[in-house]
């Protein structure tokens, strides 16, 4: 704190290894400095767990400090764990000031280039900038063709929670998220524009598409779902149910309703079917009420 604070370094501390994974977690800092020997885990550990962790991810830099002279053994472990550097201690204050500056300065590049990216990260569909992009060239195409156009937003089944456990779905949900990333890969026609909507919600956006069609795609996808079951931590399989809200339109030249607003139609009739009492599986905007969606 001595040698950053002063130069607009804002220095939050963890006083063991616990926290600082929660710390790390919660403030997605720009850098992370470990001391090697933290009282509760082994600060090489904690590193790995983060570059583990698609929070952080590899581009903030992690640095590991010692108290004393360094180990090769100790600093090969550093690097293969993901650090970015192993300082011993004393620091030289002004080496590391240098060090950080260009850290800094890379790893909020890498932070501008992903949020101006079409693309999510993990899974490597479009996110809600890529779709929204994508909805309007899809719209514009429909208009002059005078085609049907469908936005289909969708997520797994709350309820396999009953069934496998909360705790169980809560350490599974990132590879629940790839598993469905990559059935809708291989359902989706290549036409369609397939994204991640949220931390568990993707959107189809269907051109050529009505109702009748967007029910159809929902109930494709299940089927491919029940023939390609996820695998838990324990070895057994257990298949994925989908819920979905669809906005179609049979003309779009004639629609009132831009493409963006039909994708934001779709997923607002999904978060009502995920939170209202509504057990369907499938429903159209049109047959949702106002009061529910707005």
């Amino acid at each position: 704190e001595s040698i950053m604070g002063p130069l607009g370094y804002a220095v939050l501390r963890a006083y063991n290894g616990r926290q600082a994974l929660d710390l790390a977690r919660s403030i997605l800092p720009d850098v992370i400095i470990l001391d090697a020997h933290m009282p509760d885990i082994n600060g090489v550990d904690i590193c790995a767990e983060l570059r583990d962790d698609p929070r952080v991810g590899g581009a903030t830099p992690i640095i590991i400090t010692t108290s004393g002279p360094d180990r090769r053994e100790e600093r090969l472990a550093a690097y293969a764990a993901g650090a970015w550097e192993v300082c011993s201690q004393p620091l030289d204050g002004e080496v590391l000031l240098l060090k950080l500056s260009t850290w800094t300065r890379a790893k909020r590049e890498v932070d501008r280039v992903r949020n101006e990216s079409l693309l999510d990260e993990h899974t490597g569909l479009y996110n809600m900038r890529g779709l929204a992009r994508r909805a309007r060239e899809i719209g514009a195409e429909a208009y002059r063709q005078q085609h049907s156009l469908a936005c289909v937003a969708f997520s797994p089944e709350p309820d396999m929670a009953d069934e496998i456990g909360a705790a169980m779905v809560e350490r599974i949900a990132d590879r629940v998220v790839e598993h469905l990333a990559e059935v809708c890969r291989r359902t989706g026609r290549v036409s369609d524009a397939i994204g991640r909507l949220g931390p568990s919600e993707f959107a189809i956006i269907a051109p050529a598409t009505e109702g009748k069609g967007a029910v159809r795609l929902v109930e494709r996808l299940q089927e491919s779902l029940r023939a390609s079951p996820v695998s838990l931590e324990s070895g057994e399989e257990r298949t994925l149910r989908i819920r979905a809200g669809y906005y179609a339109v049979p003309d779009y030249a004639r629609s009132s309703v831009d493409a963006v607003e039909m994708l934001l139609r779709a997923a607002a009739t999904l978060r009502h079917l995920r939170t209202g009492s509504d057990s369907a599986l499938v429903r159209a905007f049109d047959d949702v009420s106002l009061k529910f969606v707005h």
